[in-house]
């Protein structure tokens, strides 16, 4: 049995290198045009080839967005991008416009090509047409059950690949077509440029009333009426699996390298664990606990199980209790010195856990901090500054220090 594929996001270097080194066995990302997280960082193609190279080197793949729904406009330039995308050796491309498909077509014939969610692929007959035409992978829609999916894989070609969500926001709208963010700001979320005002707070105003607003609400602190659960299918592994699919979809190009760190390690955990121990595979609650401390939402398992939760009705708020305060840059093993990057505020004598790639997290108090001149300071407050700490225990390059907020 071919193992599941564990795919990450990647708004940047930093958050590619990231995911890989936590156990990612690929990753989509974005390039400065033609893709649908037109406000992440993304990557020039100078960076996505720097990324497409480390991924090689360490035998895992990239993959690259051209997943807008384009106006005329917004095809000039695209046979040149695709080009290039060839050139520096990327894995395939993901897409949703049958246009763009034709296009890598005619200009990269032996580019790999995936079809985006985007495309609203439910049911297996789009997924087969999607094959003949040459697409390698299909990733379906977020409104599909297990029932269905596994109904689909029965009944399209064996080396079709199937890719799901896994975890990650979810939008309200059709497999995420929405003309909502258009309609109100200006800012086609089709095109990239999503304004999420599904988030926002809505009154209810009738028209012989001007200026009266009355709150839609569900209790008494009012209701975010389009707000939805993020998903997270940690606990069920084997059903997801059992179901066909090929490649397990971690959302989140827009966020940040902490939850990149410790969602992909608790799935790569999970996952692993699974194929080592079949049938005496058993849920380490711990999994959840660790996916729960970077920022999300409540967690719901989206349509998977049947009609979805309700939606969360009293904030649109993230549920966000730990920070990142470094990042390790370097471990010297004989003074046991560490140089950290500051991501947060952090005081000597905090406790801090540290995310490290690979074995279980450990817990650290900060007894000693330098600058780097090598002063001793009571507290590193400034954006990205490299301070020192000590530590008995050897880090890693890319482990994360963690801290819980209120500590």
């Amino acid at each position: 049995m071919k193992k599941v594929e564990l795919l990450a996001p990647a708004g940047n270097l930093e958050k590619l290198k990231t995911a890989f080194i936590y156990g990612a066995d690929a990753v989509y990302v974005g390039g400065e045009n033609f893709s649908l997280r037109a406000l992440a960082d993304n990557f020039s193609i100078d960076e996505m080839r720097e990324g497409i190279e480390f991924a090689h080197k360490l035998g895992k793949k990239v993959y690259v967005t051209i997943n807008i729904f384009p106006h005329n406009n917004d095809l000039k330039g695209l046979p040149e991008y695709i080009k290039s995308l060839k050139e520096i050796n990327a894995d395939a491309v993901i897409v949703s416009d049958l246009g763009i498909f034709s296009i890598v077509k005619e200009v990269a014939p032996d580019m790999e090509i995936h079809i985006s969610t985007q495309a609203n692929n439910t049911n297996y007959k789009s997924a087969e047409t999607w094959y003949k035409l040459g697409a390698k992978r299909v990733v379906l829609a977020r409104e599909l059950t297990l029932k269905e999916i596994k109904e689909i894989r029965s009944k399209v070609a064996e080396d079709l690949e199937l890719e799901a969500f896994v975890h990650g926001a979810m939008c309200i709208s059709y497999s995420g077509r929405c003309l909502l963010s258009n309609y109100m700001t200006n800012r086609d979320s089709n095109r990239g440029m999503c304004a999420h005002p599904c988030r926002y707070k809505y009154y209810l105003v009738e028209e012989k009333r001007p200026g009266q607003y009355f709150p839609v609400f569900e209790d008494e602190r009012g209701t975010y009426i389009m707000n939805s659960h993020d998903l997270c299918m940690i606990e069920y592994i084997p059903e997801l699996i059992d179901a066909g699919i090929s490649s397990f979809k971690i959302e989140g190009r827009m966020k940040s390298s902490y939850y990149v760190a410790s969602v992909v390690k608790a799935y790569r955990e999970a996952i692993d664990s699974y194929y080592e121990l079949g049938e005496n595979y058993k849920f380490n609650p711990k999994w959840l606990e660790d996916v729960s401390k970077s920022s999300h939402r409540e967690f719901s398992t989206g349509f998977y199980f049947g009609r979805p939760e309700k939606q969360i009705y009293n904030n649109s708020s993230y549920i966000r209790t730990h920070d990142v305060v470094g990042l390790v840059l370097d471990y010297d093993k004989e003074s046991k010195i560490a140089i950290i990057e500051q991501r947060n505020r952090v005081f000597k004598g905090d406790k801090v856990e540290v995310l490290t790639s690979k074995g279980p997290n450990f817990d650290l108090i900060l007894d000693k901090m330098w600058n780097e001149e090598g002063q001793e300071i009571d507290v590193a407050p400034h954006p990205q500054m490299i301070y020192k700490i000590k530590s008995d225990k050897e880090l890693k390059p890319y482990d994360m220090l963690v801290k819980e907020k209120g500590d």
